[in-house]
């Protein structure tokens, strides 16, 4: 009892104010005091939701620790990012390593008798590649069907049914750039970003137009046509961010202090109206991407990426928002890009089923481990408190002592990427986009894309250790396969034999085919088998591209993009034309050596066999697949009207 009575009057005496009321007004302060708590936790969410998110951490709160602590925290972090560089560019030399030893040494895992048929330890890894490649694609679109499956729900004020009250509360602005385009396919462009399915209480959109003069007002007429209930908002800019001059413009008596006048006028306008579009001096697509994220500042939660040839399907950004609303550490996501006028030439045909593999097979893969290595400009959702960090680094970005202006999307994703966040892929957010179909404007675009691959390349090796290996095995991989494919090809035609020329052909359609019939069964189309094709391109055109794009690599231009104008630039016809000259000349002298060879020799004759069979084969294949192309195909899209179907 004395221990009781101890106790009790130790907690009488101990015991708060709220103890010793009564029941009611005790009552009464719980319930106050569960209110306050989820005020408290309403508003610190909010703050988590703003916060800035990383694949590394947010650094602890460490103020009340010892400096001793701290600085030993500070060291074993600089240590462990050591190691994982250290890691890395071991792992990176010696995979160069391996390829290097595979393909010079040749060292053979199969061989027929004679050694006419082989198969070595590159051609090995080549399979690996392709496999592995295959596989882990499979594996996302898996992953995607099981975290996305179902289908896809409207949102509030919408049309749909049902919402995801986390994308329904973030604001995405949706930038488009324009520049000479095409009347037809920007309004196609506009049209389809009227049909998607987003709150319209979140959506801002706006069209920043490469130029100011008469020739282009036709764009912003075109804007204020489609969204004419919309109560646009449309400004001619007379300068752009970088083009404004204070001494001219006091001479002419703008501005004050310096200051550009219109551009408070367009900051002004972008964040506060739902509609906008800007007509600016002339800089190229890099300063029009500039304006847009500049003038939009923090205003937003994500940007939006678009081009003016691009017809957006209804749930493009809705299937976006998703993703990054599911990853705090993504950073930035690009969805499945599609070519609208893919009927149009047989170009433009290839140039549909490349796409179709580089983004559900490639990036697939790359999306697996989080590390897509380019986010499309036409269709692509970045965190806009991310892009905010490093917008002027990413304009103001130089290469040889010049200022860089194309490779512009893949650079803000490499920015993304050196941030330590990570960048996805889904393919169900989708668009279609146009593509060249005359060649030469074709192969002004893969010059232009490839001189910003190599550039990035550099850029893009200082933070392989911040993401998986897989990042630094397919940027070796990937980076060295076009110089082996060259040094192969005229190590064959000037010291290989008629059988080695013919058996490199037949085993690299044989790889297109085998690449081609798995794209048939992942995309449940028997169309993808064409992608064999493909490498009729690759090989006379864009090998020889590759080689001119890193001669000619500080190049600066928009390239493809003035639709309205015919491209008069051919000069990158001269690598084709030099590379046609040096087969031919390898294979006129391989064709003098083979016919001063004697053929009675059983060696020879068993190669003679080995010929003929190869080149039945080869012809057989060609005759076959040119004429499915012209008969089946050509066929079909005559009969199919002309409209693009962008449900995914």
């Amino acid at each position: 009892m004395l221990s009781f009575s101890l106790s009790l009057s130790l907690s009488l005496s101990y015991s708060s104010p709220r103890q010793l009321t009564k029941p009611g007004q005790r009552q009464q302060q719980q319930q106050q005091q569960q209110q306050h708590h989820h005020t408290k936790n309403k508003e610190k969410k909010a703050t988590n939701q703003q916060r800035p998110n990383t694949n590394t951490p947010l650094p602890p709160q460490n103020h009340h620790l010892p400096p001793n602590r701290m600085q030993g925290q500070r060291v074993l972090k600089w240590l462990k990012g050591t190691l994982r560089c250290c890691r890395t560019l071991g792992f990176a030399v010696a995979m160069l390593g391996f390829l290097i030893w595979a393909y010079v040494w040749g060292v053979p895992i199969a061989n027929s008798p004679y050694k006419l048929v082989s198969f070595g330890m590159y051609g090995l890894l080549l399979s690996l590649h392709v496999l592995l490649q295959s596989l882990f694609a499979f594996l996302e679109h898996r992953r995607m069907r099981g975290e996305q499956g179902g289908p896809r729900r409207g949102l509030a004020g919408t049309g749909g049914g049902g919402s995801s009250n986390a994308s329904c509360s973030r604001t995405v602005a949706l930038t488009i750039s324009a520049y000479q385009e095409d009347p037809d396919y920007l309004k196609k462009c506009l049209l389809s970003v009227r049909q998607l399915q987003y709150p319209t209480e979140s959506l801002r959109v706006i069209m920043v137009v490469d130029g100011n003069s008469r020739e282009d007002a036709y764009m912003m007429d075109m804007f204020q046509d489609v969204f004419r209930d919309k109560d646009p908002a449309c400004l001619v800019w007379r300068h752009n961010y970088h083009a404004w001059d204070p001494r001219t413009g006091a001479a002419e008596g703008e501005g004050s202090a310096g200051v550009d006048p219109q551009r408070a006028q367009v900051e002004e306008l972008l964040r506060s109206r739902r509609f906008v579009c800007v007509m600016q001096r002339w800089g190229g697509k890099r300063e029009v991407m500039y304006t847009a994220f500049k003038a939009l500042g923090g205003s937003v939660d994500y940007v939006q990426v678009c081009d003016s040839d691009t017809v957006l399907d209804q749930w493009a950004t809705q299937e976006l928002v998703r993703v990054l609303d599911g990853d705090e550490r993504c950073g930035a996501v690009g969805g499945d890009v599609r070519i609208l006028n893919a009927d149009e030439s047989f170009v433009s045909f290839m140039s549909s089923l490349r796409y179709w593999m580089a983004f559900n097979i490639e990036r697939a893969c790359q999306s697996y481990f989080n590390c897509v290595s380019c986010i499309s400009g036409p269709l692509g959702l970045y965190r806009n408190v991310c892009l905010q960090q490093f917008l002027e680094s990413w304009y103001n970005q130089t290469f040889l002592g010049s200022h860089c202006t194309f490779g512009d999307d893949r650079h803000l994703t490499n920015r993304m990427l050196s941030m330590g966040y990570s960048t996805k892929y889904t393919a169900r957010s989708r668009c279609y986009t146009e593509t060249p179909a005359q060649f030469l404007r074709w192969l002004n675009q893969q010059t232009r894309w490839t001189k910003s691959y190599f550039r990035e390349w550099l850029y893009n090796a200082f933070w392989w250790h911040k993401h998986h290996l897989w990042m630094t095995y397919e940027a070796v991989v990937t980076g060295v396969f076009p110089f082996f494919v060259a040094a192969t090809v005229i190590q064959l035609f000037y010291a290989g034999s008629l059988w080695d020329i013919l058996w490199v052909l037949c085993v690299i359609q044989l790889i297109g085919l085998v690449k081609a019939s798995y794209a048939c069964l992942l995309r449940r189309s028997p169309v993808m088998i064409f992608m064999s094709l493909y490498s009729v391109l690759y090989m006379t055109s864009l090998l020889p591209a590759k080689f001119f794009a890193l001669l000619t690599i500080n190049k600066s231009s928009w390239g493809t993009s003035g639709r309205r104008k015919l491209v008069g630039n051919y000069i990158p016809l001269l690598p084709l034309s030099i590379w046609t000259s040096i087969l031919v000349v390898g294979m006129t002298y391989n064709t003098y050596k083979e016919s001063q060879q004697n053929w009675s020799t059983e060696v020879k004759r068993e190669e003679t066999t080995y010929l003929l069979a190869g080149l039945g084969c080869y012809l057989a294949y060609w005759t076959t697949m040119l004429l499915l192309y012209w008969i089946w195909f050509r066929r079909a899209c005559c009969r199919r009207s002309y409209s693009n179907d962008v449900t995914v």
